[in-house]
């Protein structure tokens, strides 16, 4: 071994018994734990020296480990990350997508407190999350429990409630379209027959003030079979000695469901809820098939946030503009969903 190796690694040395030294009068166990690591990394650096190794072991199965995740993260950043950071600096700029940006500041955010559509937008999108997200929560958990007990052609059952989820959108859009519609649906035809509510009377689904109702209904019969089969896991993980333990002390089928089922879905409720809050968010999809007529545009009564983003970038062209709104429907999410995390672990402590 040369001098400079040698004077490396007794530099080293030395700093690995001076981490000791503080490993053994350190009582807290946090900090005992970080000097440890740390001791451990020098000796590591030691060993590779004494070897005449230029990469030490644990660097190359480092080197391995971010190989496998380089890929992923690369489409990340390019498809994900990326965009997110230009869209967040469009949200203070003015750009048509052929001239020139011109950096405006605060304005974009500014014009929305006057815009009467970007108002319209966000109260339909607040309406429709507060609406669909409970509904949808309490129709998919009571169908889980129905469908979790032994009954006859509960597969067959099952595999009704979650058809609605897999099936294409613009074919259940179109049959949900005809059965609604306003003078020719079944629906309209027996409250006309059966009811007898006068022809001018009859409700109109799509437009006016029962196109979120619609778009409400519709959202909670699509994904309430997806979160029934994520609550019939969560079931199916409550130990049945617990039903059992109650029933021995004469609980009722409802205080079981109080004291039992419910605390042990907690998580999986949080689950439910963070997913369906983000999903309606972003709604998008769902309005312009069922409330998008045939050119797929939205009245003031049904438009949603994604959708006046939408409208913004690729139809005035109005970049920046549609980048503050994304920006304020991002910053919603985040504190939704920050809130929710809160509140969770509040309850876990």
């Amino acid at each position: 071994m040369d001098e400079k190796k040698a004077a490396q690694v007794k530099k080293l040395e030395t700093e690995s018994a001076e981490l000791m030294r503080l490993i053994r009068a350190e009582n807290d166990i946090e900090k005992k734990k970080k000097l440890i690591a740390k001791r451990d990394g020098i000796q590591r650096k030691v060993t590779a020296v004494r070897n005449n190794r230029k990469i030490s072991r644990e660097t190359k199965r480092d080197i391995v480990a971010y190989s496998f995740i380089a890929p992923n993260f690369i489409g990340f950043a390019v498809f994900t990350l990326i965009p997110i950071i230009f869209a967040f600096m469009l949200a203070f700029m003015d750009w048509d997508g052929s001239n020139a940006a011109s950096f405006v500041g605060l304005a974009n955010f500014k014009k929305l407190v006057g815009d009467t559509f970007f108002v319209a937008a966000l109260k339909n999108t607040i309406i429709y999350v507060i609406g669909t997200v409970p509904l949808t929560m309490i129709a998919s958990l009571a169908l889980a429990i129905v469908l979790n007990q032994k009954i006859v052609a509960r597969g067959f059952f099952r595999t009704v409630a979650f058809f609605p989820y897999v099936a294409s959108l613009v074919a259940i859009t179109a049959v949900w379209s005809m059965i609604f519609h306003p003078s020719k649906g079944p629906v309209n035809y027996l409250l006309l027959t059966l009811f007898k509510v006068p022809q001018n009377e009859l409700p109109k689904w799509f437009s006016g003030s029962l196109v979120l109702f619609t778009l409400i209904l519709f959202s909670v019969w699509k994904y309430m079979g997806y979160y029934m089969v994520i609550y019939l896991a969560g079931l199916q993980g409550i130990s049945a000695e617990l039903y059992e333990a109650g029933s021995l002390d004469g609980a009722t089928t409802w205080q079981k469901f109080c004291y039992i089922t419910w605390p042990q879905l907690r998580s999986t409720t949080f689950f439910v809820v963070v997913m369906l809050t983000i999903n309606c968010f972003k709604v998008y999809d769902i309005a312009v098939m069922l409330a998008g007529g045939g050119d797929g545009k939205l009245s003031t009564s049904a438009t949603v946030l994604v959708y006046y983003i939408y409208q913004n970038a690729f139809n005035y062209w109005d970049l920046g503009y549609s980048s503050a709104i994304a920006m304020v429907l991002f910053l919603m999410v985040l504190v939704v969903t920050l809130i929710q995390f809160r509140y969770e672990k509040k309850l876990g402590e």
